[in-house]
């Protein structure tokens, strides 16, 4: 992990077109902007780890929907 120390309006670049911006601290807090593409995706990551689990469970749902129709092609078949 990289660990930079940054004061109020300055920043960080990732990749050339990812700008991370320090807006503020307040306490505890420090208010953060960013600036990128449109087409990059920015989630806190407590939302992403929440999608991420979500869609392991769809693909776990999948997969079951997946053994019940193979059961009722087998069971068609006999």
């Amino acid at each position: 992990m990289l660990v930079l120390s940054r004061k109020i309006d300055e920043s960080i670049m990732i990749g050339g077109n990812i700008e991370v911006v320090v807006l503020g601290v307040e306490g505890d807090n420090v208010k953060i902007g960013i600036r990128a593409p449109k087409d990059i995706e920015i989630l806190r990551k407590e939302l992403y780890a929440n999608i991420q689990s979500s869609n392991r469970e769809a693909v776990s749902s999948l997969q079951s929907l997946n053994d019940v129709v193979q059961l009722l092609k087998q069971n068609r078949n006999k």
